[in-house]
């Protein structure tokens, strides 16, 4: 039987992952089923950091693919894969990635992630954005998890 974890915000959020900002790209986790997949939100505002360039038209595509795989440490993380004690998670490669539109000031990024396997300290997930239930971007993320180096003596 598996459980769906109830919506947790940013705080809770930012107590399991390294990001801050500027590079924090989620704001909430919406739902999560362990050893499954995880729902977590981006509302994209006029004041975001990336769109005080010259020509603040759409958040970068990169940024997209950075907020999947913030989506992808928080599914590690309430699946009990980053082990006992700290561990890093390492975004280490996408595959297959296609982005189909923009993504707006004013729209409200949703990103799943589903896990594929997790095997000796590597994670094979499929990500997927959305606007407004329209696909914005899919790939398949790898992560790695390693043990946190402890500090010497």
């Amino acid at each position: 039987m598996s459980t769906t974890l109830p919506a947790v915000d940013i705080t809770e959020i930012l107590r399991h992952i390294p990001h801050r900002y500027p590079f924090l790209l989620i704001d909430r986790m919406q739902s999560c089923e362990p050893h499954k997949s995880v729902h977590v939100v981006k509302n994209v505002t006029a004041g975001e950091w990336f769109f005080n360039a010259a020509t603040p038209r759409a958040m970068p595509e990169l940024l997209i693919v950075e907020a999947l795989a913030q989506a992808a440490g928080v599914l590690c993380h309430y699946s009990g894969l980053m082990g006992e004690g700290k561990s890093l998670i390492f975004f280490a490669g996408v595959e297959k990635l296609v982005f189909k539109r923009d993504v707006r000031a004013g729209d409200t990024l949703d990103l799943v992630c589903t896990l594929r396997r997790a095997m000796r300290g590597v994670v094979k997930l499929v990500g997927a954005a959305s606007v407004g239930g329209e696909v914005v971007a899919t790939g398949e993320l790898t992560a790695v998890i390693r043990p946190h180096p402890s500090p010497q003596a």
